[in-house]
């Protein structure tokens, strides 16, 4: 059995790999445990420094780096390259800022608990297994592996099966920079092998990035061993368009918001949620710039979107847009699957949404906006709210009442006010309801790895 690059543009394999036998699943988990004990005993300076050559190192080969990814997975090539350099910049932050995070929080007066001294203090758990997707091949194994590493931990990579090259890039880049062999490892492995790779007792705890199934899957079989966890699952976020909306620049930014990474983003607007007020002009502006979109090569770098990921995913996306149909909706733009190789669908817009159609409940992982005319702030949260996920979500409004209200009613990880969510590593990042549980990036996500140990002296 073998891992394999099949080229979203052209549907055409470009690349296999074997998948690694038992035995060097074992070795790998073994020196990955052995170099977690030389991390550990380093100081912060010294990871730091190995830490800031990987980022020079990933930078520096940001070109050919990007037209990997480009081919394994279909992005334009401009937002893998945008991609790459988001890598290095999260783990020059987490170089900088890891002892800050980590240090110890003392207890200003020890003498209400009986002490001389008392405190806790932040230690790395051990070998922390990575689960990752394929939408964003670096970029969401960067953002744990960076503050994983700083903390002292090591990280074993379970990668998606159509993004190998990535996988194997990932299992270098740490080596080459320094770091103690087995440091950051990838397992060339099928989905089914995780679950033994969960129970061995080398490994101390689990990150996933994919699907609701896949979450409750891991995270059971976590939660078996008694191995902490955190899960960024799905999203179906609403982006809330209100009268007191500057109505252009929401339209600009909602087409970004829903066609990056070729729609494939946990935490993509997917719902439009526009009130009746400003409902015409918003969805002549958005349907115009969606419309206007090239699709095409996404190594030329005229081209906006791209490809899907994968044939399966264009599949799904197909069967939601064509239920949708069936049951009445309108189709405003694209929902039309054109002929040719490779993967595409084309930006599509649709409203007249009705609650027996599967898209007003499922994630749509591909360039296909829902929009919904709703009458005011009341119903705008009630349909935010009704999907099981709870990723992240936008409001758009000039109003610091109607921005309040938003940011107090929706049921999200986050809120973004006047613009499109995006990920940074200063902002925690995670979801609720079904979209997980936990958070990556800022103080918050270098602390879920580690152990807060009270210490109390007397």
């Amino acid at each position: 059995m073998a891992m394999a690059t099949i080229n979203p543009a052209t549907g055409e394999t470009e690349f296999k790999v074997e998948l690694h036998t038992p035995a060097e699943v074992e070795t790998r988990i073994a020196l990955a445990q052995t170099a977690h004990e030389t991390l550990r005993a380093m100081s912060y300076a010294e990871r730091a420094a190995l830490m800031i050559k990987a980022a020079d190192l990933i930078e520096s080969e940001v070109e050919q780096t990007a037209i990997m990814l480009t081919r394994e997975m279909g992005k334009p090539i401009a937002q893998s390259r945008g991609e790459v350099l988001k890598c290095a910049k999260s783990m020059r932050f987490y170089a900088e800022k890891a002892e800050e995070f980590l240090a110890p929080q003392v207890l200003a007066d020890p003498s209400k608990v009986n002490a001389s001294q008392a405190m806790a203090i932040w230690q790395p758990l051990g070998v922390v297994l990575a689960v990752m997707p394929w939408n964003y091949p670096l970029w969401q194994v960067i953002r744990f592996a960076g503050p994983a590493l700083m903390a002292g931990n090591s990280g074993v990579l379970k990668h998606a099966s159509n993004v190998p090259q990535s996988a194997l890039y990932l299992n270098d880049i740490f080596t080459r920079a320094g770091f103690p062999e087995g440091s950051f490892i990838t397992l060339m492995i099928s989905a089914s092998s995780v679950a033994n790779v969960i129970d061995d007792w080398r490994i101390k705890a689990v990150t996933l990035t994919g699907s609701e199934p896949a979450g409750r899957a891991v995270a059971e079989r976590a939660g078996r061993q008694i191995k902490p966890s955190v899960m960024e699952l799905g999203g179906s976020d609403a982006f809330v368009v209100t009268a007191h909306a500057d109505i252009e620049a929401a339209a600009t930014t909602a087409v970004a918001a829903r066609i990056n990474n070729n729609g494939q983003s946990c935490i993509a607007g997917k719902r439009f949620l526009v009130f009746a007020d400003v409902y015409d002009q918003f969805v002549e502006s958005f349907v115009s710039k969606m419309s206007a979109l090239k699709m095409g090569d996404p190594m030329d770098e005229t081209v906006q979107l791209g490809p899907l990921a994968t044939a399966n995913g264009k599949r799904d996306i197909v069967e939601l847009v064509e239920d949708a149909k069936a049951k009445g909706a309108n189709i405003l733009c694209g929902g039309e699957t054109p002929e040719g190789p490779g993967f595409f669908y084309p930006a599509t817009v649709i409203d007249g949404l009705t609650n027996d159609m599967r898209l007003v409940m499922e994630e749509a992982f591909g360039p296909v906006a829902s929009i919904y005319k709703v009458a005011n702030k009341e119903e705008a949260i009630k349909i935010a709210n009704q999907t099981t996920f709870g990723l992240s979500s936008a409001v758009w409004s000039k109003d610091t009442a109607e921005q309040d209200y938003f940011v107090q009613h929706l049921q999200a990880g986050a809120v973004f006010v006047n613009g499109m969510t995006i990920s940074y590593p200063e902002l925690a990042f995670g979801g609720i309801k079904d979209s997980g549980f936990g958070r990556e990036l800022s103080d918050a996500g270098i602390k879920e790895f580690c152990n807060l140990k009270t210490v109390w002296k007397a």
